[in-house]
């Protein structure tokens, strides 16, 4: 089982915060991230979602409009590559309506 603990580095040893389920012995791989003190998280949804972007399960997407010039031959590519024939689905649906 994986968790993520706060440590202090204090005399070339890491502290853990609260308590660990580990055995004693145990190895375990650590990937170590400084945590930042300059800001504080505004409210739970920001502190949780740095959380997961400092363990990069997510990353958070640049502001509308701001795609960096990879990205947007990505996409280019990716709207080359599909497609679709026919009539909107938007028409497909009305006619199955029938009339009102």
């Amino acid at each position: 089982m994986s968790e993520i603990i706060i440590a202090v580095y204090e005399n070339g040893v890491l502290h853990p915060i609260n308590p660990v389920s580990l055995s004693e012995g145990q190895s375990v791989r650590l990937q170590v991230v400084p945590e930042v003190a300059s800001e504080e998280p505004k409210n739970e949804l920001e502190e949780a979602l740095g959380s997961l972007v400092d363990q990069g399960k997510i990353s958070i997407s640049p502001k509308r409009g701001q795609i960096d010039r990879a990205e947007l031959a990505q996409r280019q590519k990716t709207r080359k590559l599909v497609k679709i024939e026919g009539k909107p689905l938007s028409e497909t649906i009305i006619e199955d309506r029938g009339p009102w």
